[in-house]
């Protein structure tokens, strides 16, 4: 049987965790390495069965569908976005409503559902149109055809909706971080997550994609699917090991409550001072550390907490109209997410080019010479293998080589700043969008030299903008991510990976806009070929649109170092930084000197 949890809140993946110490004796029975194998288990079927997809969608699409380069990525980057935004409303339904266990299972059937409607369009030759006559000449898919393709995407975004937020959290809930031996465990548990996940992920970029490209997409789609079913069947047989917590409420209403009320109270006067009595309530001893200090940016946040009237509260002191009076508390909290709203941005700006990339530089691998050897080519969809290995080896040459290095010249483990590591990867991004486009233009001037669909050109030109690509996301989406997380207080920690999330999703669509922008703007003019549109990249100019995106790649860099850059507070050069930074929780003694070792 499941046992429910309700000893701690759900705001925070590491309060949620921490179980009481009234805990009943059943409850200690569960969790633990015994629950985790079986978490494990379901989490590497699942990400093997999902990578295989993702990593060759755009294969798949232009394959079956005939897709050309800018339905293809449009298809893609909205699929991917989609993908992101879901992950927010399963982390709302997870906190809220469902629980983690629940929102995991359901998650985990959709995308089930979704993979074997996917294999049915690579089985069943109705659902996609007729094979292409020669590489030009190809029927494009009827309207209830790419109905049903999207029907299936969809239910795989709402499994990645499901799974996403909640699959490291629902691990980590199965260790008692208050003794020493589980916090050991948890850590322990995220060194194999990574190891699982990066197996996974190597065997879906190599074998089952393998099998996609050069046996059949029948076979490569049954794989994943059946994965799946191992993955669900694990997780229910491991079901009676688990610990499961309840859902006590999301920090994403709170915010949504804030704003509601100080919308409401609009025409109050906030610069009365004194005048105006606040809501703000004490809260246990043990959770002090995670008071936050008032600051004075955002002022008409402030309203939220005005008690306008006395009655606005019960007998007990607490609001009878939550979406009329929240804590500073609650304020404080969305305050928080507002000061990080510059940097945000330009996240979003610099995580295009990585996005945009990936897909039309699979486009560009498949219309090139993928031979190696007289008897085997090169799947296109191999050739994100290139970025993955390039963000690894710069992970361990920055851990491994250059802090130590470091910290033998300087005595502090003192790495780049997080503005520093931004500014890279904004910097990275223009090159790897600017090689991309001479690349191009060299495939595609080729190609038309010697009148073929696909340039005889060595598909490994392509490999410096994929590695260009991954350093993108070595250094800047990284060094976001961590950002995200320093800067907020513990108890908003599953809000950091939303924001993230979120950055990632709206690039997508932001992409998508760019190139119905350009496909239209360029589409008018008959006397020269379109940049983006069309079956073959040979008939348009994939070059200049790769451009366009380096100069908003410039404009970025410009944003971020004269004006985002100033809230990109480091952290981890430790106290002066901290006191800088207004998001971070009252700490008194030991604890304070704890925080500042872990985050120099």
């Amino acid at each position: 049987m499941i046992e429910i949890r309700d000893d701690v809140p759900s705001s925070s993946p590491l309060e949620q965790h921490i179980p009481s110490s009234s805990s009943p004796p059943a409850a200690r029975n569960l969790g633990g390495w015994k629950a985790i194998r079986y978490i494990l288990g379901n989490e590497s079927f699942e990400k093997l069965a999902s990578m295989s997809l993702i990593a060759n969608m755009t294969v798949y699409l232009q394959n079956k569908y005939h897709m050309g380069g800018a339905s293809n990525v449009n298809v893609t980057t909205i699929w991917s976005g989609s993908s992101n935004v879901t992950s927010l409303l399963g982390a709302f339904l997870a906190d809220t409503y469902l629980g983690r266990f629940r929102t995991l299972l359901f998650g985990t059937i959709s995308s089930l559902l979704g993979m074997v409607l996917m294999t049915l369009t690579a089985a069943v030759p109705q659902l996609t149109p007729p094979k292409c006559e020669g590489e030009s000449h190809c029927l494009q898919p009827e309207k209830w055809q790419l109905g049903f393709l999207f029907v299936s995407l969809g239910f795989l975004s709402i499994g990645a909706g499901g799974i996403r937020p909640c699959n490291i959290a629902f691990g980590a809930d199965q260790f008692d971080t208050t003794t020493a031996k589980g916090r050991a465990n948890l850590e322990s548990f995220f060194n194999w997550w990574y190891f699982f996940f990066t197996i996974a992920l190597l065997v879906a970029l190599t074998g089952v994609i393998y099998i996609q490209t050069d046996v059949s997409w029948v076979i490569g789609l049954v794989i994943p699917t059946a994965c799946l079913c191992i993955s669900i069947s694990i997780f229910l047989i491991g079901r009676h090991t688990f610990i499961c917590k309840k859902p006590q409420g999301s920090i994403f209403a709170d915010m949504l409550k804030v704003i509601t009320a100080a919308y409401r109270k609009r025409q109050l006067n906030i610069a009365l001072g004194s005048q105006l009595s606040f809501y703000d309530p004490p809260i246990n001893d043990s959770d002090f550390h995670l008071k936050l200090s008032p600051t004075d940016r955002f002022k008409f946040l402030d309203k939220a907490a005005i008690i306008t009237d006395p009655s606005e509260l019960d007998a007990q002191g607490r609001p009878k109209n939550t979406w009329r009076l929240c804590s500073l508390q609650q304020v404080e909290q969305l305050k928080c997410l507002a000061a990080l709203l510059p940097v945000w941005v330009s996240g979003i700006a610099c995580f295009i080019p990585m996005d945009q990339h990936n897909a039309f530089g699979i486009l560009q691998a498949i219309q090139m010479n993928k031979s190696l050897g007289s008897h085997f080519k090169i799947p296109p969809g191999w050739m994100g293998l290139t970025s993955m290995i390039a963000l690894s080896i710069w992970i361990f040459i920055y851990e491994f080589v250059f802090i130590r290095q470091a910290k033998k010249l300087t005595g502090k483990d003192k790495g780049f700043t997080v503005a520093q590591r931004i500014k890279i990867g904004i910097v990275m991004s223009i090159l790897c969008m600017l090689v991309a486009a001479i690349v191009e233009k060299k495939r595609r001037d080729s190609a038309l030299k010697h009148g073929s669909f696909a340039s005889p050109i060595t598909v490994a030109v392509l490999l410096p903008q994929f590695i260009l690509s991954g350093l993108i996301e070595a250094f800047a989406a990284v060094a976001m991510m961590e950002f995200y997380t320093t800067q907020m207080p513990e108890s908003m920690r599953t809000v950091a990976g939303a924001v993230f999330f979120l950055s990632l999703s709206i690039s997508s669509y932001v992409g998508s806009l760019l190139i119905y922008i350009i496909h239209h703007l360029t589409g008018k003019n008959e006397k020269s070929p379109p940049w983006l549109g069309g079956h073959d990249l040979n008939k348009n100019r994939l070059d200049y649109y790769y451009y366009v995106i380096a100069g908003l790649g410039a404009v970025n860099f410009l944003y971020f170092n004269f004006f985002a850059s100033r809230y990109a507070v480091n952290s981890s050069v430790g106290e002066v930084e901290l006191e800088k930074s207004n998001c971070h929780s009252k700490l008194h003694g030991d604890e304070e000197k704890g925080l500042e070792i872990h985050l120099r």
